[in-house]
């Protein structure tokens, strides 16, 4: 089952998450593999944008926030995106765009930052935007503060929250086709006060410093096979088992990561209208009808001629329906 775990060191400015997809993750997969026009990802985007959902997923629940958080990398190689959007109550949609082939055992410079033009991108779309309110984006490069091709996704985003967000963190990472997980050990900013059981926290100094590097070395100990092959119980226990722990209630099943598209008939419609009735009326002619796929869940919608005429019928001022003939 999918599952994300939060848990917080007592006494320390510490916390941590934890967490494991499995038929979600599953699921975005075999999605994918159904697309008779697209096929597969490739193993090594099939990696990557495992570790992007769990790495999105993480954040999201780092932050109290109602919207949307959107993961991107923008790449310059074969892989010219991936995305991943985590809307409110942890339901997650991944997709990738190719424009080349990604050869076996790609790493991610090969794949997004062949010639340094390589971003990425957090994104957090409130709900309810107000007129003109724009969503809040972070935007760093694929290099370390050298300029060097930083070659693993955990290494790009913990560079992204000192650079965006001032926050020591830790990420592991990993995916294949079966489970994709993500570990996030993660420092505080210094504020003082208490933790929930009453124990003071160290919210600065040395002994402070001392506890984040402790753990974060800890957490760095997990291996990419030990994290997809164990159960979260079992990885806190084998990181942790001498540390202080409070943990939190689980989110799974209906409250934990899962998969779900926010596509819809109706916004596939407004999308053509975007287009104009011109170029809408050229498909029809050129297809006998428009059909659009959802990138992220695979879902295909048809507008048949009719349908599609009808699109550009303002909603006022259409002719009334006559008395139906018995």
């Amino acid at each position: 089952m999918s599952e994300l775990h939060k848990f917080h060191f007592q006494g320390m400015p510490v916390r941590g998450m934890l967490v494991r997809l499995t038929e979600a993750w599953q699921e975005v997969l075999e999605r994918r593999a159904a697309n008779a026009t697209t096929g597969a990802y490739p193993a090594p985007v099939r990696a990557l944008l495992g570790e992007m959902t769990a790495a999105a997923l993480l954040l999201y629940g780092n932050i109290k926030f109602d919207g949307a958080l959107i993961l991107q990398i923008h790449g310059d190689g074969p892989v010219k995106l991936a995305v991943v959007e985590v809307q409110p109550g942890m339901r997650f949609r991944a997709t990738a765009t190719l424009v080349g082939e990604v050869p076996e055992g790609a790493t991610l410079s090969t794949m997004v930052n062949q010639h340094g033009r390589g971003r990425c991108a957090v994104t957090l779309d409130p709900q309810g935007r107000q007129p003109g309110q724009q969503p809040y984006q972070g935007l760093v490069p694929l290099v370390d503060e050298a300029g060097r091709p930083l070659e693993r996704l955990a290494e790009v985003l913990e560079h992204y929250m000192r650079q965006s967000e001032q926050l020591d963190t830790t990420l592991v990472l990993a995916a294949d086709d079966r489970v994709a997980a993500g570990l996030l050990i993660q420092r505080l900013p210094a504020q003082g006060g208490t933790a929930a059981v009453g124990a003071p926290v160290r919210a600065h100094g040395e002994e402070a410093d001392d506890d984040y590097a402790r753990l974060a070395m800890l957490a760095k100990s997990l291996t990419p096979q030990e994290l997809l092959g164990l159960d979260s119980e079992t990885i806190l226990r084998r990181l942790f088992w001498q540390e202080p722990i409070e943990r939190f209630e689980p989110l799974l099943g209906p409250s934990g990561p899962r998969f779900g598209c926010s596509c819809s008939r109706e916004r596939v419609a407004q999308m053509l209208r975007s287009l104009g009735a011109d170029e809408v009326r050229s498909i029809v002619d050129e297809q006998g009808q428009v059909e659009v796929g959802c990138e992220f869940c695979g879902q295909q919608y048809r507008f048949d001629p009719i349908e599609a005429t009808q699109l550009f019928v303002p909603a006022v001022g259409q002719p009334p329906v006559g008395p139906q003939v018995q």
